[in-house]
């Protein structure tokens, strides 16, 4: 028999601990495997470039971590109104949570379009600004471009995934991302390679392809994120029992709304924008050290995604969770899911930290056949692989955070930890022993993170959310 968890959680029933801990795990089952499947894809998507050379993957590397920044920064707004959505629907007030998804879609949309006319104005000086020379600044340049001109979609989907998620609907945008994911595989291999010849089950046979290259690679990715975009809004404002459009009385944008958008939103975008510009330092530290070292850290970024990613799946579960609870009313238990979803990523993470430092070599072999980048990709690799349970403490615990509303403290974490510890270890260490020398100090950076967020969950528990307790009065 299905058990709606949701529903016994804003009906105040009660909850066995045993209930607590399937409905954590059972939510994040769905989004775990999403996450994987991105990765997964993002590994196939950059074998595919690898295949090229060296020079193409260094290229799109160079550019990975503006992408990052700029994604952060529009996932801040949508979170401005994603944590309200689940605020509202845990209180019972649909009316007012349809009304405040579609003013967040309206929102999103507007900031999108700005921020992709920027993208496209500096498309051309970007790569020289990141240290690149003149054999990839071409490559990445056209990259760089097409991602600014997909970004209104992208950042679409992404509102559309975190507001059905928020309403409880974990499944569906974790089904439709997956099958994004597979979509780009399919766009990326008729898109980067030219039409050949290949033998298929002992039958010869011609591929057609356009032989794009780098473009044909961003190209897959914004015909993949469109698609999807579509059909995530259809099931947002259309099937979905709690937010789809219907006849009633409108629910105007209020002062407040914005105002606690903004609240929740700023922070996370200042987070995002400080830990994106970290990101840029990092390459910018990284990019002297050659188009090795460069295209190494970019396969093993990717490669460790696969380790991190079932981390952002209980986040993403949790900020629903937690959203909803204190929309409820129900702090005590709040706190209690809080604690279980963080250790349960640490958990799970630490079982894939093994994995990761045992079979590095494969990893890095399933996305390029260069053996130095290879080398250099399992020596770092290895190092991250033991500060894994506690990033799980830092991701898991920002989205426990964010489902109180609570961004402020998180970002705070996370600024000190980026520019106080990384880069200043990053900077020291990367002319003395190169691309390990940055790893290691990301994997001290992510300790000191993992244990100022299990600190801050102890001392300040999500049921003291100030925007909360505004929101419910």
């Amino acid at each position: 028999m299905k058990v709606d968890y949701f529903e016994k959680i804003r009906n105040g029933e009660e909850m066995t601990f045993a209930e607590q801990v399937i409905m954590i795990t059972m939510l994040s089952i769905p989004a775990i495997f999403s996450q994987i499947s991105t990765v997964i894809m993002e590994y196939v998507d950059q074998s595919m470039v690898g295949r090229l050379g060296a020079d193409p993957s260094a290229a799109i590397g160079l550019v990975s971590s503006t992408t990052w920044l700029i994604g952060g920064i529009c996932n801040a707004v949508s979170t401005g109104f994603t944590v309200q959505v689940a605020h509202s629907i845990g209180a019972k007030n649909d009316a007012k949570a349809r009304g405040i998804a579609k003013h967040g879609l309206i929102a999103v949309l507007c900031f999108s379009l700005t921020i992709a006319l920027i993208c496209l104005a500096i498309s051309k000086s970007l790569p020289f600004w990141l240290g690149g020379n003149e054999t990839i600044a071409k490559g990445s340049t056209t990259y760089f471009r097409i991602f600014g001109a997909a970004l209104p979609l992208i950042h679409l989907c992404g509102v559309s995934s975190g507001m059905l998620q928020c309403s409880g609907n974990i499944r569906t945008p974790s089904i439709l991302n997956v099958i994004g994911c597979f979509l780009n595989v399919f766009f990326n291999f008729i898109l980067i390679f030219p039409t050949r010849p290949a033998i298929i089950f002992g039958k010869k046979l011609v591929i057609p392809g356009a032989g794009l290259g780098i473009a044909g690679a961003a190209l897959g990715t914004a015909m993949s994120e469109g698609f999807i975009a579509v059909v995530m809004l259809y099931f947002l404002l259309v099937r979905s029992p709690l937010l789809h459009l219907r006849k009633e009385a409108k629910v105007p944008f209020t002062l407040s709304e914005l105002q606690t958008a903004v609240k929740i939103a700023i922070p996370v975008g200042i987070e995002q924008g400080i830990m994106g510009i970290g990101y840029v330092m990092v390459t910018k530290i990284v990019s002297p050290l050659g188009n090795i070292a460069l295209a190494a850290n970019s396969f093993s970024i990717t490669a460790e995604g696969l380790c991190y990613m079932p981390g952002y799946g209980i986040a993403s579960a949790a900020t629903a969770i937690i959203g909803q609870t204190l929309g409820a009313g129900r702090k005590k238990l709040a706190n209690r899911l809080g604690w279980l979803a963080t250790a349960l990523g640490m958990l799970v993470m630490t079982g894939t930290g093994i994995l990761m430092y045992v079979f590095a070599p494969q990893l890095l072999g399933l996305m390029t056949k260069d053996p130095e980048i290879q080398a250099l990709g399992v020596k770092v690799l290895r190092i991250e692989a033991f500060a894994e349970p506690m990033f799980a403490a830092s991701i898991v615990g920002t989205g426990v955070f964010r489902g109180a509303g609570d961004t402020l403290g998180p970002s705070v974490i996370n600024f000190i930890s980026m520019w106080a510890v990384r880069l200043t270890l990053a900077s020291i260490l990367a002319p003395r022993i190169g691309l390990p020398g940055v790893w290691t100090a990301m994997c001290i950076d992510i300790t000191v993170r993992g244990a100022l967020f299990l600190l801050r969950l102890y001392f300040k528990p999500v049921s003291r959310s100030r925007i909360v307790k505004v929101q419910l009065q």
